[in-house]
Parts: C-alpha cells; structure tokens; sequence
C-alpha cells in the first residue's frame, strides 16, 4: 500500500536492512512497531518492502516526532534486538520531503 501523506514538507526515514537467519518472532515484533508507530504523534504514513533488501520508509509531521519515536522504549527494545538477532547490517536514513505527486488509475 501506498501511504497517503500531507502535502510537503514532511519528513521520511528510510531503513534499508538485510536479514540474518534468525526468525525468533521477526514479523510478530515488525508488526508491533507499525502499529505503536501509528499511535505516535507526528506519524504519518508507512511503506515497506522485503526481496533480499528489505527497505521501510516512514513518515513524519517534523524532526521532533522522528526523535520521539527513536526514543520510545519498546521501538529501543525492538531496535536492540534487530541488532543482536535479526540484522547482518542496516541504514537508517532521514530526509526531508519538499516535493510528491503521484499517480493513481481508478
């Protein structure tokens, strides 16, 4: 799906990640941070996709609720863990949205 955001500016982390073998509940915590992420202040959509590279991009109203949620604690648990089992390697990007438009076939 497509995340319907707000007309720019806004802001977008993007988090291209590869995987270890470790499942040990992957999805099931993936899961739990879109939902916790969409109850924070200043979210505003999300994107993702995994073939080998899994990248997720997620939207945010300003840099303070980018900062906000990069300090939640279950998001800080999740993270810790992603490091110890789930990823050989990742990035984390930020960017500041000035310009979208689409497309959309009815």
């Amino acid at each position: 799906m497509i995340a319907n955001t707000p007309k720019p500016p806004y802001y977008a982390v993007i988090f291209t990640s590869l995987r270890t073998e470790v499942d040990n509940q992957y999805e099931n915590m993936a899961d739990q941070m879109v939902k916790l992420a969409e109850q924070q202040d200043g979210f505003l959509g999300i994107e993702f996709a995994r073939d080998g590279v899994g990248i997720t991009v997620s939207y945010w109203r300003d840099l303070d609720a980018i900062k906000n949620w990069k300090e939640n604690t279950e998001h800080s648990i999740a993270r810790g863990k992603g490091r110890r089992e789930w990823y050989s390697a990742f990035k984390t990007r930020i960017a500041k949205v000035e310009r979208d438009y689409g497309f959309e076939k009815l």
